[in-house]
């Protein structure tokens, strides 16, 4: 069986990457934060979503030795200038929460118009092998913020986010499959499976 590392304790996330990762590679197994011996994680001080994703992946494979990945997403909002951008997890302040995230970006938009709440996903996915060096890739969903949290599926903004590419439904009331197809993170893991899975399966 094929190790890949990620930065991440999300088991959600963690899911997502070993679904999509088993398309090119069908015995690998994705292990998260959880499954190694604790490390000191980086501060994500980055100012970009790539910065970020590297910090997290450079670290992961320092600690562990194995190839690693790490990801680094966000909302970026028209309306704010592209915030909450790489402050998006912990808009609202510590501990995170993505009940206050939501709750102080709803205020935040609250007099703007419908026609104004157009966003974006953003994520940045790095992969960092012992020999082969580092990859970068980014993935984009556009679509809108709207006015009140609706669905129970995802996590983050999900509950607030509508993708032009499924105009009647949140990212949060998406099947698995669906959302897989169209998010900022399941373009960012299509364009680098291909290329991860060919080192870990030389790797052997």
């Amino acid at each position: 069986m094929s190790r890949v590392f990620l930065a991440s304790r999300n088991a959600k996330k963690l899911a997502e990457m070993e679904r999509i990762l088993r398309d090119h590679l069908p015995d690998v197994e994705v292990l998260g934060l959880d499954d190694v011996a604790a490390y000191d994680e980086p501060v994500e001080d980055q100012p970009t979503f790539e910065g970020n994703a590297l910090l997290k992946a450079r670290a992961g494979l320092a600690a562990t030795g194995l190839p690693s990945l790490a990801d680094d997403s966000g909302l970026c909002v028209d309306a704010l200038g592209g915030m909450p951008g790489v402050l998006s997890a912990r808009w609202s302040g510590i501990p995170k929460s993505d009940q206050r995230n939501n709750e102080l970006l709803l205020h935040q938009l609250a007099d703007v118009p419908d026609e104004r709440r157009g966003a974006h996903f953003t994520c940045s996915v790095a992969f960092c092998h012992p020999t082969a060096g580092e990859l970068v890739v980014e993935g984009r969903m556009a679509g809108r913020v709207i006015r009140e949290t609706r669905g129970s599926g995802g996590f983050g903004y999900d509950v607030l986010f509508v993708a032009d590419d499924h105009p009647g439904l949140t990212t949060a009331e998406l099947s698995v499959a669906d959302k897989d197809a169209i998010s900022h993170r399941g373009h960012a893991l299509r364009q680098v499976a291909p290329q991860v899975a060919r080192l870990l399966a030389a790797d052997g």
